[in-house]
């Protein structure tokens, strides 16, 4: 089973869940781990070694050394606060789809943490509105990760807006300018 990936640059995202599909379709990269050993017929100086950790980390090494890019030390903040300094700070396409998909990826992750709290409330005989809006943050939580999903790919092949020439000094200094967000 392939990923298909809406740019003909695949990011180090793309590879990781081509991984995790590998032990069950759809299995999200952050709950699957590899595994690298020598089979018993290889020369004996590798069959002493073997490796093995997140699927993630495996995933970017494979994709810098696919593509001839230097290897990320730093993976992205999974923390959404710094996730959230991330996005004043990125000017890579790659690194802008990357934090949409880190985003998404943690609201799965606030996604099954609500869940579980349904169904602690359901367990603990919580009043049923308790239970039935937990679900249903539950389920926007599913919503807005799989929209993320969809539209994170625009980034990288996103188009170059063409600015006509027209455009007076006078109507740029009346454009409004959005309020500057919070940051920490």
């Amino acid at each position: 089973m392939g990923v298909a990936t809406s740019s003909a640059n695949p990011t180090a995202h793309d590879p990781a869940r081509a991984l995790a599909d590998q032990l069950h379709p759809g299995a999200a990269p952050r709950d699957v781990t590899v595994s690298f050993s020598a089979r018993r017929q290889a020369p004996v100086e590798y069959r002493d070694r073997g490796r093995g950790g997140p699927v993630t980390v495996y995933a970017q090494a494979l994709h810098a050394t696919l593509y001839g890019l230097p290897a990320d030390d730093e993976p992205l903040p999974a923390a959404l606060d710094a996730l959230l300094q991330a996005t004043h700070t990125t000017t890579a396409t790659e690194q802008k789809t990357a934090v949409l998909r880190q985003v998404a990826e943690q609201l799965r992750n606030a996604a099954e943490i609500i869940q579980r709290y349904q169904y602690r409330a359901q367990w603990d005989r919580l009043p049923a509105d308790v239970a039935t809006q937990l679900q249903d943050a539950h389920e926007q939580a599913g919503q807005i990760a799989r929209a993320l999903d969809r539209v994170a790919p625009a980034f990288i092949n996103r188009p170059v807006p063409h600015r006509s020439r027209s455009l007076s000094t006078a109507a740029l200094a009346t454009t409004p300018t959005p309020p500057a967000g919070r940051r920490r």
